[in-house]
């Protein structure tokens, strides 16, 4: 008889951390906030689907399923605003306590004391968290899908499963960035409640700080607009949004705006000319793909550098004491 063959330590390590994940009552109530707010959201998008089908001056009237996701009658933000906010919390709960809990406990030394390479254990925290997190993303977008489907009984069309595909995906790019900067300071401080707490003072910081410091700023720096020519102004606004692109919750906010409404046509300040030519008419989805790669690829690369930054701390770091 052949024996069976052993699972890897990797494999085994990722279900171990799906199955810990799963157990927690922080990702139990993450969920249900997300799966709340998604609620909330799709009820009050199918109250008001028919006024914005309906509106003649709306290039995006046709995409049903697309204004599932966007419609709002301003009482709650649409589904996608509402996860800029929870998805960062959702992010840092995963990842705040991935290193410093284990060492702390003393499981850590004797994990490590296997045959387990050092990578391969942060790999694991990483990958299993992001399965959670794209599972959840999938279902909620499976459960929008049948729900439009069941009561409405429109098809939906090809480019619509694409965008909203393509929306999931920068949902997940989003919550990776966050948990590998998470998982960055379980590596960098002992102790778990400080970790999260730099995590979330991160995350308010981008979120509500940034854009005040930088309009203080350029009020200090910057000639006042209203001196400058049409180019200067343009300029003046291109090296605006450049700045505040450096917050990863402007960037999501970007590609999944660009994702979600076919008819934006550029994230960038257009002139007069510009928009007089612009036809007011959805574009494919190759081209809303290529207006947000700049947004996407920031997104991957500030992940990969956190998670670049995570590995030589954790390398570096003796884990006896």
């Amino acid at each position: 008889m052949k024996s069976q063959p052993l699972s890897s330590p990797f494999s085994v390590m990722v279900h171990k951390e799906i199955a810990d994940h799963i157990r927690s009552w922080r990702f139990i109530v993450l969920i249900g906030l997300i799966i709340l707010t998604f609620v909330a959201s799709m009820y009050v998008s199918l109250g008001n689907i028919r006024s914005a089908m309906g509106n003649a001056n709306d290039p995006d009237r046709s995409f049903l399923y697309l204004k599932l996701l966007t419609t709002t009658d301003n009482s709650t933000p649409p589904f996608h605003v509402f996860l800029s906010f929870l998805a960062p919390l959702l992010g840092i709960s995963l990842g705040f306590d991935a290193i410093n809990s284990e060492q702390n406990s003393g499981t850590l030394t004797r994990l490590l004391a296997q045959p387990i390479y050092r990578d391969n254990l942060l790999l694991a925290k990483f990958v299993s968290a992001l399965i959670m997190v794209s599972v959840l993303f999938l279902v909620l977008t499976l459960l929008m899908t049948g729900g439009g489907l069941v009561l409405t009984g429109v098809r939906m069309e090809p480019q619509e499963l694409l965008r909203i595909l393509g929306f999931l995906l920068i949902c997940v790019i989003y919550v990776s960035f966050w948990l590998s900067l998470s998982i960055v300071l379980s590596i960098r401080f002992r102790q778990a409640a400080t970790s999260a707490l730099t995590a979330v003072g991160i995350w308010l910081f981008f979120t509500v700080f940034y854009q005040i410091v930088v309009n203080l700023l350029i009020r200090s720096f910057l000639p006042d607009p209203s001196f400058l020519t049409q180019d200067q102004i343009l300029r003046y606004n291109e090296l605006i949004l450049d700045i505040l692109r450096i917050a990863p919750n402007q960037l999501y906010t970007d590609a999944s705006t660009t994702m979600l409404m076919p008819s934006v046509r550029s994230l960038s300040p257009m002139t007069m000319e510009q928009m007089a030519g612009a036809i007011p008419a959805p574009l494919p989805f190759k081209e809303s793909i290529m207006i947000v790669w700049p947004q996407v690829s920031g997104l991957i690369g500030a992940t990969v550098a956190c998670f670049a930054l995570s590995y030589y701390l954790f390398m570096r770091r003796e884990i006896r004491s």
